[in-house]
């Protein structure tokens, strides 16, 4: 998937359908030629449905196409017969898309599950025919309901990637590197800041057949909750991820310092992360010998599970897997 078929936000305006028209038909034969009121009902308009699939992973479909239509309900027709229904549109959306009103941006629901579906726009009610409206009193009403209007409505979609480990570092902190290593997943990897310009994700082999998600996410810098660099961008992956693993170089100047910018970064971002497993890896690790090592465990946060490791040489790499796996299970 290359950066520029990753969409992760679309704003579209949905049109439900019209409903159909009820007749204000009588019955006449050659027997009974003045028979009374046998209109049926029109048909309901088309709704916009979505629909969840794990087949997808962006809003791609959406970025050429932002105007969606359901079709229109029949007429109702002769000897009660009622309409047929607008056709439906079915939506398919990647797992972890929240829908919320464009105009408010009030939240409406979120698609979670493979296969669930909800109404985004519900189509017009289609209107009675004149054979309801009969009574002792009036036997030959010559009136029926017209359908209801369809709406139109804009909504925005957006994603939010469903991962269960989300990599969290600096630019060129090894996250794209680990990721390629741990799972078939191939990121652009270079030496040079924001080389990850979208989300990667990647599936992470384990046990007896086991796997879990890992998502690698475009660098954070300092300020990044407030927009810089690629800030609120891409923040919004991390809040579907079960565990964060922060990824900081064996090189770094201060590494305490640099795990507090990016724990406050994501804290800034929306405190319920703080709530989330959280795992550092010190990474690079082949760059140090086993005194260096010790030296550096010194200066380590004392608030979270550090663990060395080397993408190059793959050094601590399977301890890594059963540390995130416990985590998951717990």
């Amino acid at each position: 998937m290359t950066s520029s078929n990753f969409i992760d936000y679309v704003k579209i305006c949905c049109s439900s359908g019209k409903g159909g028209a009820g007749s204000h038909h009588f019955e006449r034969t050659k027997n009974n030629p003045r028979g009374g009121p046998d209109g049926g009902d029109g048909g309901r308009g088309g709704h916009i449905i979505l629909r969840g699939t794990k087949h997808l992973w962006t809003l791609l479909p959406f970025k050429y196409k932002r105007h969606i239509k359901a079709g229109n309900g029949i007429s109702g027709g002769a000897s009660t017969s009622s309409g047929a229904q607008g056709k439906d549109v079915i939506l398919d959306v990647p797992l972890g898309t929240i829908i919320k009103d464009a105009e408010t941006n009030f939240f409406l629901f979120e698609i979670t599950e493979d296969g669930e579906t909800h109404i985004l726009l519900y189509g017009g009610k289609g209107g009675l025919g004149n054979d309801h409206f009969k009574s002792s009193t009036n036997q030959a009403p010559r009136y029926a309901q017209p359908g209801e209007q369809g709406k139109e409505e804009w909504r925005i979609l957006e994603l939010k990637l469903l991962a269960d480990v989300g990599l969290v570092g600096f630019p060129n902190a090894g996250k794209s590197t680990l990721l390629s290593v741990l799972s078939a997943a191939r990121p652009r990897i270079a030496d040079y800041p924001f080389t990850t310009l979208k989300p990667n994700l990647g599936i992470v082999g384990y046990h007896d057949d086991k796997s879990f998600v890992m998502a690698d996410i475009p660098g954070i810098i300092e300020n990044a909750h407030k927009g810089k660099g690629l800030g609120l961008q891409f923040l919004r992956h991390i809040e579907r991820n079960s565990i964060l693993l922060f990824t900081i170089p064996s090189d770094s100047d201060n590494i305490k310092k640099e795990y507090q910018i990016l724990n406050n970064e994501l804290k800034q971002y929306s405190p319920e992360l703080m709530n989330k497993s959280k795992i550092l890896a010190i990474t690079k690790s082949d760059l140090l010998d086993k005194e260096l090592i010790e030296e550096t465990k010194k200066d380590l946060p004392d608030n979270v599970s550090c663990i060395f490791i080397s993408s190059v040489t793959q050094t601590g790499l399977v301890k890594l897997k059963d540390i995130i796996w416990k985590c998951l299970n717990e």
